[in-house]
Protein backbone atom coordinates (compact mmCIF):
# COMPACT_ATOMS: atom_id res chain seq x y z
CA UNK A 1 0.00 0.00 0.00
CA UNK A 2 1.20 3.42 -0.79
CA UNK A 3 1.79 5.90 2.00
CA UNK A 4 0.44 9.46 0.92
CA UNK A 5 2.10 12.61 1.83
CA UNK A 6 1.02 12.55 5.40
CA UNK A 7 1.30 9.34 6.22
CA UNK A 8 -2.28 8.17 5.54
CA UNK A 9 -1.92 4.81 3.54
CA UNK A 10 -3.40 5.50 0.17
CA UNK A 11 -2.42 8.34 -2.95
CA UNK A 12 -5.73 10.37 -1.98
CA UNK A 13 -4.57 11.77 1.67
CA UNK A 14 -4.98 14.96 2.80
CA UNK A 15 -3.28 16.89 5.45
CA UNK A 16 -1.29 19.83 6.43
CA UNK A 17 1.81 21.79 8.00
CA UNK A 18 0.98 23.95 11.20
CA UNK A 19 3.28 27.24 10.60
CA UNK A 20 2.61 30.90 10.92
CA UNK A 21 3.37 32.91 8.02
CA UNK A 22 4.73 36.37 6.57
CA UNK A 23 2.08 37.78 3.86
CA UNK A 24 3.31 39.42 0.82
CA UNK A 25 1.20 41.08 -2.16
CA UNK A 26 1.35 40.57 -5.92
CA UNK A 27 -0.60 40.91 -8.97
CA UNK A 28 -1.52 39.91 -12.65
CA UNK A 29 -3.92 40.05 -14.79
CA UNK A 30 -6.99 37.85 -15.44
CA UNK A 31 -9.24 37.04 -18.24
CA UNK A 32 -12.44 36.34 -17.14
CA UNK A 33 -15.31 34.23 -19.46
CA UNK A 34 -19.39 35.09 -19.36
CA UNK A 35 -19.24 34.06 -22.93
CA UNK A 36 -16.74 33.22 -25.59
CA UNK A 37 -15.21 36.33 -26.20
CA UNK A 38 -12.84 37.96 -23.94
CA UNK A 39 -12.88 40.27 -21.21
CA UNK A 40 -10.01 41.89 -19.15
CA UNK A 41 -9.05 43.16 -16.40
CA UNK A 42 -6.90 43.65 -13.42
CA UNK A 43 -7.01 41.15 -10.71
CA UNK A 44 -7.63 43.28 -7.08
CA UNK A 45 -4.85 42.21 -5.29
CA UNK A 46 -2.48 45.21 -4.13
CA UNK A 47 -2.11 46.48 -0.95
CA UNK A 48 -4.87 46.05 1.09
CA UNK A 49 -6.72 43.41 -1.55
CA UNK A 50 -7.95 40.42 0.55
CA UNK A 51 -8.82 36.60 -0.97
CA UNK A 52 -11.90 36.38 -1.53
CA UNK A 53 -14.44 34.46 0.63
CA UNK A 54 -16.52 32.84 -2.01
CA UNK A 55 -13.68 31.02 -4.27
CA UNK A 56 -13.59 27.79 -3.61
CA UNK A 57 -9.50 28.57 -3.75
CA UNK A 58 -8.21 32.47 -3.19
CA UNK A 59 -4.29 33.32 -3.51
CA UNK A 60 -3.01 36.71 -3.07
CA UNK A 61 0.91 37.51 -3.74
CA UNK A 62 1.87 33.81 -3.30
CA UNK A 63 5.45 33.47 -3.03
CA UNK A 64 7.89 30.44 -2.25
CA UNK A 65 11.37 30.57 -2.65
CA UNK A 66 14.16 27.82 -2.70
CA UNK A 67 17.42 29.67 -2.09
CA UNK A 68 17.50 32.44 -4.41
CA UNK A 69 15.20 31.10 -6.48
CA UNK A 70 11.76 32.12 -6.46
CA UNK A 71 9.66 29.15 -7.57
CA UNK A 72 6.83 31.30 -7.11
CA UNK A 73 6.66 34.93 -7.46
CA UNK A 74 3.87 36.89 -6.66
CA UNK A 75 0.97 34.51 -7.83
CA UNK A 76 -2.73 35.73 -7.60
CA UNK A 77 -5.55 33.41 -8.43
CA UNK A 78 -9.14 32.70 -7.72
CA UNK A 79 -10.88 29.55 -8.79
CA UNK A 80 -14.91 29.37 -7.99
CA UNK A 81 -16.48 26.35 -6.39
CA UNK A 82 -17.96 24.17 -8.61
CA UNK A 83 -15.67 24.50 -11.50
CA UNK A 84 -12.61 22.29 -13.17
CA UNK A 85 -9.62 24.20 -13.30
CA UNK A 86 -6.36 23.43 -15.17
CA UNK A 87 -3.13 24.61 -14.28
CA UNK A 88 -0.32 24.83 -17.13
CA UNK A 89 3.38 25.22 -17.21
CA UNK A 90 6.47 23.69 -18.16
CA UNK A 91 8.49 21.79 -16.08
CA UNK A 92 9.70 24.12 -13.50
CA UNK A 93 7.25 26.71 -13.82
CA UNK A 94 5.65 26.24 -9.92
CA UNK A 95 2.63 24.11 -10.76
CA UNK A 96 3.91 21.66 -8.20
CA UNK A 97 4.63 24.38 -5.67
CA UNK A 98 1.75 26.05 -6.05
CA UNK A 99 -0.24 22.88 -5.75
CA UNK A 100 1.47 21.94 -2.77
CA UNK A 101 0.99 25.12 -0.58
CA UNK A 102 -2.50 24.85 -1.69
CA UNK A 103 -2.66 21.43 -0.23
CA UNK A 104 -0.98 22.75 3.30
CA UNK A 105 1.70 20.05 2.26
CA UNK A 106 4.57 22.90 1.82
CA UNK A 107 5.03 26.04 3.27
CA UNK A 108 5.10 29.67 1.69
CA UNK A 109 7.47 32.43 1.99
CA UNK A 110 4.67 34.69 1.21
CA UNK A 111 1.02 36.04 0.60
CA UNK A 112 -2.35 35.36 1.60
CA UNK A 113 -4.11 32.13 0.58
CA UNK A 114 -7.32 30.75 1.26
CA UNK A 115 -8.75 26.72 0.48
CA UNK A 116 -12.15 26.70 1.37
CA UNK A 117 -12.29 29.63 3.29
CA UNK A 118 -9.38 28.48 5.55
CA UNK A 119 -5.36 29.31 5.53
CA UNK A 120 -3.67 25.97 4.38
CA UNK A 121 -0.67 26.28 6.57
CA UNK A 122 -3.38 26.58 9.54
CA UNK A 123 -5.70 23.58 8.45
CA UNK A 124 -7.01 21.30 10.45
CA UNK A 125 -8.38 18.04 10.76
CA UNK A 126 -11.91 19.24 9.61
CA UNK A 127 -10.69 21.22 7.23
CA UNK A 128 -8.52 18.60 5.67
CA UNK A 129 -11.22 15.86 5.73
CA UNK A 130 -12.73 18.31 2.82
CA UNK A 131 -9.97 17.50 0.53
CA UNK A 132 -9.27 15.11 -1.82
CA UNK A 133 -5.97 14.41 -3.56
CA UNK A 134 -4.49 12.04 -6.35
CA UNK A 135 -1.19 11.61 -7.07
CA UNK A 136 0.46 10.57 -10.03
CA UNK A 137 1.63 7.46 -7.86
CA UNK A 138 -0.82 5.17 -6.88
CA UNK A 139 -2.31 2.39 -4.91
CA UNK A 140 -2.17 -0.09 -8.07
CA UNK A 141 0.85 -2.19 -6.14
CA UNK A 142 -1.72 -3.27 -3.49
CA UNK A 143 -2.36 -7.02 -1.99
CA UNK A 144 -5.66 -5.37 -0.83
CA UNK A 145 -8.47 -5.62 -2.69
CA UNK A 146 -10.67 -2.72 -4.31
CA UNK A 147 -13.65 -2.36 -1.68
CA UNK A 148 -10.99 -3.24 1.11
CA UNK A 149 -8.90 -0.45 0.07
CA UNK A 150 -11.55 1.88 -0.34
CA UNK A 151 -13.51 0.52 3.08
CA UNK A 152 -10.00 1.71 5.01
CA UNK A 153 -9.94 4.82 3.13
CA UNK A 154 -13.61 5.53 4.39
CA UNK A 155 -13.07 5.06 8.15
CA UNK A 156 -10.72 7.88 8.12
CA UNK A 157 -13.82 10.36 7.94
CA UNK A 158 -16.59 11.43 9.44
CA UNK A 159 -19.64 11.43 6.57
CA UNK A 160 -18.12 9.28 3.64
CA UNK A 161 -19.26 7.90 0.47
CA UNK A 162 -20.41 4.18 0.85
CA UNK A 163 -17.63 2.14 -0.68
CA UNK A 164 -19.78 0.40 -3.39
CA UNK A 165 -21.42 3.74 -4.56
CA UNK A 166 -18.16 5.00 -5.41
CA UNK A 167 -16.76 2.00 -7.19
CA UNK A 168 -20.10 2.05 -9.16
CA UNK A 169 -19.36 6.08 -9.64
CA UNK A 170 -16.24 5.55 -10.85
CA UNK A 171 -16.81 2.06 -13.24
CA UNK A 172 -15.09 -0.79 -10.90
CA UNK A 173 -17.95 -2.61 -9.49
CA UNK A 174 -17.17 -5.66 -11.40
CA UNK A 175 -13.37 -5.54 -10.16
CA UNK A 176 -14.99 -4.66 -6.22
CA UNK A 177 -12.83 -7.99 -4.93
CA UNK A 178 -9.82 -8.09 -7.61
CA UNK A 179 -6.79 -6.80 -5.84
CA UNK A 180 -4.92 -3.67 -6.81
CA UNK A 181 -1.80 -5.16 -7.93
CA UNK A 182 -3.97 -6.99 -10.85
CA UNK A 183 -5.80 -4.05 -12.36
CA UNK A 184 -5.09 -2.26 -15.65
CA UNK A 185 -3.32 1.06 -15.98
CA UNK A 186 -6.75 2.51 -16.13
CA UNK A 187 -8.37 0.60 -13.78
CA UNK A 188 -6.11 1.74 -11.20
CA UNK A 189 -6.45 5.32 -11.61
CA UNK A 190 -10.10 4.72 -11.55
CA UNK A 191 -9.83 3.36 -8.17
CA UNK A 192 -7.05 6.58 -7.53
CA UNK A 193 -9.81 8.78 -8.04
CA UNK A 194 -12.31 6.30 -5.99
CA UNK A 195 -10.03 6.93 -3.09
CA UNK A 196 -9.62 10.61 -3.44
CA UNK A 197 -13.50 10.94 -3.47
CA UNK A 198 -14.58 8.44 -1.50
CA UNK A 199 -14.56 10.97 1.72
CA UNK A 200 -17.13 12.93 -0.12
CA UNK A 201 -14.70 15.89 -0.90
CA UNK A 202 -15.22 19.77 -1.71
CA UNK A 203 -11.92 20.41 -3.41
CA UNK A 204 -10.52 17.80 -5.74
CA UNK A 205 -7.07 18.17 -6.57
CA UNK A 206 -5.82 16.09 -10.01
CA UNK A 207 -1.97 15.56 -10.61
CA UNK A 208 -1.34 14.91 -14.27
CA UNK A 209 -4.05 12.19 -13.82
CA UNK A 210 -4.33 10.19 -17.41
CA UNK A 211 0.09 9.91 -17.60
CA UNK A 212 0.19 7.07 -19.62
CA UNK A 213 -3.43 6.05 -20.87
CA UNK A 214 -4.38 5.00 -24.30
CA UNK A 215 -7.09 7.37 -26.06
CA UNK A 216 -10.01 5.71 -25.00
CA UNK A 217 -9.32 5.03 -21.57
CA UNK A 218 -8.31 8.76 -21.53
CA UNK A 219 -11.80 9.46 -22.99
CA UNK A 220 -13.29 7.45 -20.30
CA UNK A 221 -11.98 8.93 -17.90
CA UNK A 222 -12.88 12.49 -19.07
CA UNK A 223 -16.06 11.43 -18.52
CA UNK A 224 -15.71 10.18 -15.01
CA UNK A 225 -14.16 13.33 -14.30
CA UNK A 226 -17.15 15.65 -15.57
CA UNK A 227 -19.81 13.24 -13.59
CA UNK A 228 -17.59 14.44 -10.48
CA UNK A 229 -18.15 18.02 -11.72
CA UNK A 230 -21.96 17.45 -12.21
CA UNK A 231 -21.89 16.43 -8.02
CA UNK A 232 -20.55 19.84 -7.46
CA UNK A 233 -17.14 18.60 -6.82
CA UNK A 234 -14.25 21.64 -7.17
CA UNK A 235 -11.12 20.01 -9.19
CA UNK A 236 -7.76 21.50 -9.77
CA UNK A 237 -6.47 19.66 -12.52
CA UNK A 238 -2.60 20.02 -13.35
CA UNK A 239 -1.57 18.27 -16.76
CA UNK A 240 0.77 18.48 -19.84
CA UNK A 241 -1.91 17.40 -21.94
CA UNK A 242 -3.41 20.49 -23.74
CA UNK A 243 -6.13 18.56 -25.35
CA UNK A 244 -7.22 16.91 -22.25
CA UNK A 245 -7.32 20.63 -20.27
CA UNK A 246 -9.57 21.84 -23.68
CA UNK A 247 -11.77 19.05 -23.25
CA UNK A 248 -12.25 19.69 -18.72
CA UNK A 249 -11.55 22.22 -17.91
CA UNK A 250 -13.77 25.71 -17.27
CA UNK A 251 -10.47 27.87 -17.26
CA UNK A 252 -7.40 27.55 -17.60
CA UNK A 253 -4.41 29.29 -15.99
CA UNK A 254 -0.69 28.99 -17.49
CA UNK A 255 2.21 29.44 -15.50
CA UNK A 256 5.60 30.88 -16.30
CA UNK A 257 8.87 31.26 -14.48
CA UNK A 258 6.78 31.45 -11.48
CA UNK A 259 4.25 34.31 -12.56
CA UNK A 260 0.16 33.33 -13.97
CA UNK A 261 1.09 34.57 -17.21
CA UNK A 262 -3.25 34.25 -18.31
CA UNK A 263 -6.50 32.78 -17.07
CA UNK A 264 -9.01 32.43 -19.34
CA UNK A 265 -11.53 29.73 -20.82
CA UNK A 266 -10.06 27.55 -23.16
CA UNK A 267 -11.34 28.76 -26.20
CA UNK A 268 -10.13 32.65 -25.45
CA UNK A 269 -6.53 32.00 -24.00
CA UNK A 270 -4.32 34.43 -25.93
CA UNK A 271 -6.33 36.08 -27.97
CA UNK A 272 -7.50 32.61 -29.53
CA UNK A 273 -11.61 33.49 -29.49
CA UNK A 274 -10.64 36.85 -31.98
CA UNK A 275 -6.89 36.09 -33.52
CA UNK A 276 -7.35 36.22 -37.25
CA UNK A 277 -7.84 33.09 -39.17
CA UNK A 278 -5.82 31.69 -42.38
CA UNK A 279 -8.17 30.24 -45.20
CA UNK A 280 -6.59 27.22 -46.99
CA UNK A 281 -7.30 25.83 -50.14
CA UNK A 282 -6.10 24.59 -53.70
CA UNK A 283 -6.15 26.12 -56.95
CA UNK A 284 -4.46 25.75 -60.23
CA UNK A 285 -3.22 22.60 -58.53
CA UNK A 286 -1.37 24.86 -55.92
CA UNK A 287 -1.94 25.03 -52.27
CA UNK A 288 -2.82 28.44 -51.73
CA UNK A 289 -3.78 30.57 -48.19
CA UNK A 290 -4.69 33.54 -47.03
CA UNK A 291 -5.22 35.35 -43.45
CA UNK A 292 -8.32 37.28 -42.59
CA UNK A 293 -10.15 38.69 -39.61
CA UNK A 294 -13.57 38.05 -41.68
CA UNK A 295 -13.54 34.49 -42.40
CA UNK A 296 -17.28 33.86 -43.64
CA UNK A 297 -16.72 36.68 -45.48
CA UNK A 298 -13.80 35.78 -47.41
CA UNK A 299 -15.49 31.75 -47.98
CA UNK A 300 -18.12 33.68 -49.30
CA UNK A 301 -15.88 35.28 -52.25
CA UNK A 302 -14.02 32.18 -52.40
CA UNK A 303 -16.96 29.73 -53.41
CA UNK A 304 -18.02 32.51 -56.03
CA UNK A 305 -14.76 31.46 -58.08
CA UNK A 306 -16.01 28.09 -57.66
CA UNK A 307 -18.83 26.12 -59.88
CA UNK A 308 -18.58 23.50 -57.10
CA UNK A 309 -16.76 22.77 -53.67
CA UNK A 310 -14.15 24.89 -53.07
CA UNK A 311 -10.92 22.35 -53.63
CA UNK A 312 -9.83 21.26 -50.10
CA UNK A 313 -11.16 24.08 -48.22
CA UNK A 314 -9.81 24.42 -44.26
CA UNK A 315 -10.03 27.71 -41.93
CA UNK A 316 -8.04 27.24 -38.94
CA UNK A 317 -7.12 29.91 -35.64
CA UNK A 318 -4.20 29.37 -33.42
CA UNK A 319 -4.60 26.07 -31.34
CA UNK A 320 -4.43 25.98 -27.36
CA UNK A 321 -0.68 24.68 -28.19
CA UNK A 322 -0.03 27.70 -30.40
CA UNK A 323 -0.77 30.45 -27.67
CA UNK A 324 0.40 27.86 -24.58
CA UNK A 325 4.05 27.87 -26.32
CA UNK A 326 3.91 31.05 -27.16
CA UNK A 327 3.09 32.23 -23.35
CA UNK A 328 6.26 30.18 -21.95
CA UNK A 329 8.39 31.47 -24.41
CA UNK A 330 8.96 28.76 -26.95
CA UNK A 331 7.71 29.12 -30.58
CA UNK A 332 5.91 26.69 -32.22
CA UNK A 333 7.34 24.48 -34.77
CA UNK A 334 6.70 25.93 -38.08
CA UNK A 335 5.35 29.30 -36.01
CA UNK A 336 2.07 27.86 -35.04
CA UNK A 337 -0.26 25.90 -36.91
CA UNK A 338 -2.61 28.60 -38.05
CA UNK A 339 0.79 31.11 -38.82
CA UNK A 340 2.89 27.97 -40.15
CA UNK A 341 -0.41 27.76 -42.81
CA UNK A 342 -0.44 31.52 -43.74
CA UNK A 343 3.18 31.79 -43.98
CA UNK A 344 3.28 28.95 -46.65
CA UNK A 345 0.38 30.33 -48.51
CA UNK A 346 1.75 33.56 -48.92
CA UNK A 347 4.51 32.80 -50.54
CA UNK A 348 2.29 31.14 -52.99
CA UNK A 349 -0.99 33.21 -52.98
CA UNK A 350 -2.00 36.67 -53.55
CA UNK A 351 -4.97 35.83 -51.72
CA UNK A 352 -8.38 36.94 -53.04
CA UNK A 353 -8.76 40.44 -54.41
CA UNK A 354 -11.35 42.13 -52.84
Amino acid sequence: MVVGRWGIPSVAAGGGVDALLPTGRGHCVLVQKDSLLPTTRTLAAGPGSEPDPDAAISVRGLVKRYGDRAAVDGLDLDIRRGEIFALLGPNGAGKTTTVEVLEGYRKRDGGDVRVLGVDPARGGRRWRAQLGIVLQSGAGDSQLSVRELLKARASYYAEPRDPDEVMELVGLTAEAGARGRTLSGGQRRRLDVALGIVGRPRLLFLDEPTTGFDPEARRQFWALIRSLRDLGTTMLLTTHYLDEAEALADRVGVLARGQLAEVAVPAALGGRGTAPAVVSWTEDGVRRSAETATPTAFVRELAARFPGEVPDLTVARPTLEDVYLKMIGQVPEGGGTAAAVGRRGAERSQGVSS
